[in-house]
């Protein structure tokens, strides 16, 4: 089973009527599948989101199984979390050409990826206000999501992090899962 299907499949297993809308708005009206996880980080190439998105699914999945701090974490919450924590990323992102210097100090001209915001508004929101037009999550699950960047929020944000993860520890495994994703499984 490719990435594409695996990813369809696992969402089909979510029941919720809006999950089919969903999905066709991901196949039909986004780059979801083709689109880059960044623009120069970890996936920074086409797929790149899609393959994140099922390592995020992967490592919280394992994550919990192998924890003795989190119990009946319902599979729906970890499928939702994971798999589409980052769709504020759809029609994110842009081919552009850039410019370097080749291994001889020649200027080059290469393709790569810029932003081009569509929907500006902000990273764990945007992807929660994306989601709510097809599906109901759970006040945990939208915490996890609006939450799951961490320490990468700005400063000024360091007191409402502190106390949602106080209220709702999975955000903590959320975020591990998208570390070790992003840091370890697709380091460049």
């Amino acid at each position: 089973m490719g990435k594409k299907e695996r990813f369809i499949s696992l969402l089909n297993q979510v029941e919720d009527k809006g999950i089919e809308r969903l999905i066709d708005y991901l196949e039909n009206k986004t780059d979801f599948f083709i689109a880059p996880a960044s623009t120069c980080y970890h996936g920074n190439y086409e797929g790149g989101l899609l393959e994140h998105s099922l390592n995020v699914y992967d490592r919280l999945k394992s994550n919990i199984e192998n924890s003795d701090i989190y119990n009946n974490v319902p599979k729906r919450t970890i499928i939702i979390t994971t798999l589409l924590h980052d769709l504020c990323k759809i029609n994110f992102y842009s081919n552009i050409k850039r410019w370097r210097k080749d291994k001889h100090q020649q200027w080059e001209q290469y393709d790569t990826y810029g932003i081009d915001d569509e929907l500006p508004y902000g990273h764990g929101e945007k992807s929660v206000f994306i989601i709510t037009k097809f599906i109901t999550l759970s006040t945990y699950e939208s915490m996890m999501i609006r939450w799951h960047m961490g320490l990468s929020e700005p400063k000024e944000n360091y007191k409402y992090l502190s106390k949602a993860l106080e209220k709702f520890p999975l955000i903590l495994a959320l975020m591990n899962a998208d570390m070790e994703s992003t840091y370890i499984l697709e380091k460049n």
